[in-house]
């Protein structure tokens, strides 16, 4: 417990960057198992509806693998992956829909109301926030490739002090509804709002050379270092989504990008308002 000195050394220590990004938006993406345990759940939350709070504008960004996951099981339903990214058949694509934007969309909206904040829960199908085509129909089914994205009804809830809070599904043209990856989906909304910064809240610290030892985390790499990283299969698996999102949102003129731990009390809130980011820092060079 911090006694009234330290309290105000620490608003002291927060108040540049307060007002450095007061005004400034803010996209993070949620997902994961971060997601699963309620009181991480309400943490999370808390730091998204205090960033509201002190002038910033925060725009989350969710999935729910492992929510999808439970019910393609109940369902009796394989999952396939390929490179971290869901393969989805027809059946698969309306269970992840379900999921995403029938439950867990309306949970996260209902938990920043409780929390004091006002938010509105969205997917890419809303407005026609995000378009998208087919990214590979013949290997990956309906996982859809980001074609446009629509920042009115963004701005339009952001000027009015609230949160979207945002499912990632999307459709065509004509309608389809595709299943995006978060992390795209996130680096996206973040390069078409001109967003400072993109923050991924994962299960993991961080980007680790070795997955066994924390002490390995690399806390700033930039975009070559990443693919070299991944060229020796450092970076794998579901890691791989998460830095070329990355990778693209600060090739596009997002100022950095951070892969923290979601499971950290406070963790968002450091890598936005403090000098020492929690997890991996990625910057264009």
């Amino acid at each position: 417990m911090l006694n009234e000195h330290e309290c105000l050394e620490t608003l002291t220590d927060v108040f540049p960057y307060i007002k450095q990004f007061s005004g400034q938006v803010i996209i993070i993406k949620y997902g994961g198992s971060v997601m699963l345990s309620n009181k991480i759940k309400q943490q999370v939350i808390n730091d998204v509806v205090f960033l509201s709070y002190i002038g910033l504008y925060p725009v989350l960004v969710h999935g729910g693998g492992q929510a999808i996951n439970f019910w393609l099981n109940k369902l009796q339903i394989e999952s396939n992956f390929k490179d971290g990214v869901r393969v989805t058949n027809k059946i698969t694509m309306e269970v992840v829909e379900m999921v995403l934007v029938g439950k867990i969309n309306k949970e996260l909206v209902s938990l920043i109301t409780i929390s004091g904040g006002k938010a509105v829960g969205l997917c890419g199908k809303d407005g026609a926030l995000a378009l998208s085509q087919p990214l590979n129909f013949e290997k990956m089914g309906y996982v859809g490739d980001i074609v446009s994205v629509n920042t009115q009804i963004l701005n339009l809830l952001i000027c009015n002090s609230y949160i979207p809070v945002v499912a990632s599904t999307s459709c065509d043209k004509l309608g389809q509804t595709y299943n995006i990856n978060a992390d795209f989906l996130a680096s996206r909304i973040a390069i078409a709002l001109n967003a400072e910064k993109l923050v991924f809240l994962t299960d993991t610290p961080g980007i680790l050379l070795n997955l066994k030892n924390t002490s390995t985390l690399i806390r700033v790499l930039n975009i070559n270092r990443a693919y070299q990283l991944e060229k020796k299969g450092i970076i794998s698996g579901g890691m791989i989504p998460k830095v070329h999102s990355c990778i693209d949102a600060v090739s596009h003129g997002v100022i950095s990008a951070h892969i923290i731990d979601g499971r950290v009390s406070n963790s968002l809130l450091f890598s936005v308002l403090t000098r020492n980011h929690p997890g991996s820092t990625l910057v264009a060079s």
